[in-house]
């Protein structure tokens, strides 16, 4: 039964959880500044340094339903705790790396602990408040998430060059890992006087059944394509390609390149409750804003890409980075949808078929710029990235008509819902293209 009211112990818990989310969000983009520093010091080019990405958030991706299984069988107190032991030993690894393969393996530990903290903070956030208010704790968490990503802009480009890679790094790892004795300690899974809810082994052959569940929901399915479309393209550039793009094919320096970056965090950041707060109070809000976001990103696309001469004047950088900022809160609709169309014990599984959307989306783009950057080595640089990036468009074209596809079918099941007497959670006007959609 959900809770009716927001506590201090409730906002204690999500505290200490959204601590570890922020956290996961610094180690997840510090390689977005450092990624110069690593092609140097792991003597590779494009398609390897992509590769970098390609793997954490691959398994980050791959990760999701396994974390949504894991956080429904153990519960996400001891989930958090793993993960932050994880990313910590990862960041560790990788601060003290000096081959290839060793890089490659730090990543991947640190993409396996990052995996398993934001499905756990939005189970907490689900337990803990009631539904009214979780599209605002969804959107808070995510736009607190956003401080560990400033980080890993300005300051971190910063720390490098004053502290060096190793140090860095490594202090970053050990707090990380420490601060996994704080979650052991302070967060529990459900308000005091709540039942705990039963936690049973989930066989292997029922696994495929109940994400299939989930997977047949169509708010389920929408929100997957929601946080495809939305999250990919900011999510691209603030993780790898954003930094080495403005300063090798837009010539910006170091600094300035890390202050264009620093502008999709802080965008995130104050949109982002904004948003929920909208959305919390408006539900039939939630789609229209995704589409008029996906709108204002395909002609942000098209002039970073048809700009002429391909070098863009610097404020326009921080005007179209600004708009593209928008992607990362309109993707929380995703985890709102998903909520709001699955029984509690399968949110977690559903949330993580959901999040597999995004980071599908930017491991396949990832490696795409990356491989086309390697495979044109004379062609002028910036000239070089807008064909690369054409593979970030190409995945935002497929993300927008999957998602006007499920949107309308989705609309469907909602209507479909009410005929037959039932409750839907959130009332929906129907359109003329509805009913052409069923005719």
């Amino acid at each position: 039964m959900p809770v009716d009211r927001a506590t201090k112990q409730a906002w204690l818990i999500w505290s200490t959880a959204v601590v570890v989310y922020v956290a996961a969000l610094f180690h997840r983009t510090s390689l977005g500044v450092a990624g110069l520093e690593a092609a140097d010091r792991f003597h590779v080019g494009p398609a390897a340094l992509g590769t970098f990405t390609v793997l954490q958030i691959g398994l980050y991706a791959l990760m999701q339903i396994p974390t949504g299984l894991l956080v429904d069988r153990f519960g996400p107190r001891r989930v958090l705790t793993a993960a932050a032991l994880l990313m910590g030993t990862g960041q560790l690894m990788f601060a003290l790396a000096e081959s290839y393969p060793l890089g490659l393996a730090a990543r991947a530990v640190l993409g396996v602990g990052d995996a398993m903290t934001w499905v756990s903070v939005l189970r907490l956030a689900a337990a803990h408040f009631p539904p009214r208010r979780f599209s605002v704790v969804m959107t808070l968490s995510a736009a607190l998430g956003g401080a560990g990503n400033l980080v890993a802009t300005v300051p971190l480009t910063l720390l490098l060059k004053g502290a060096g890679w190793t140090l860095t790094f490594l202090v970053a790892g050990l707090a990380t890992a420490a601060y996994s004795a704080v979650v052991l300690w302070r967060v529990r899974e459900v308000p005091e006087g709540v039942t705990p809810p039963v936690q049973e082994a989930v066989p292997l052959r029922t696994v495929a059944k109940r994400v299939a569940s989930a997977w047949r929901v169509p708010g389920t399915r929408l929100g997957f394509w929601v946080h495809f479309t939305s999250m990919s393209a900011p999510a691209l550039l603030g993780l790898l390609w954003g930094f080495p793009y403005l300063v090798e094919a837009q010539g910006l320096s170091r600094p300035q390149a890390s202050a264009v970056l620093s502008v999709l965090v802080l965008v995130a950041i104050g949109s982002g409750p904004v948003m929920g707060a909208v959305i919390a109070r408006k539900p039939e809000w939630r789609m229209p804003i995704v589409v008029w976001y996906l709108a204002a990103a395909l002609v942000c696309w098209a002039v970073l890409l048809g700009w002429p001469g391909g070098v863009l004047p610097t404020p326009v950088l921080y005007a179209v980075f600004a708009v593209l900022a928008f992607g990362n809160p309109a993707s929380g609709v995703a985890f709102a949808l998903v909520r709001d169309y699955n029984p509690l014990h399968r949110v977690s599984t559903a949330t993580g078929v959901a999040n597999v959307g995004g980071f599908g989306a930017i491991t396949f783009a990832a490696l795409a710029v990356g491989v086309v950057l390697d495979v044109l080595p004379a062609m002028p640089v910036a000239q070089a990235y807008r064909i690369a990036f054409l593979s970030v468009v190409a995945v935002l074209l497929l993300g927008v008509w999957r998602t006007a596809v499920w949107w309308r079918r989705a609309r469907a099941a909602v209507f479909a819902a009410e005929d037959r007497g039932e409750q839907v959670p959130v009332q929906i006007r129907r359109r003329r293209w509805d009913v052409l959609a069923s005719a």
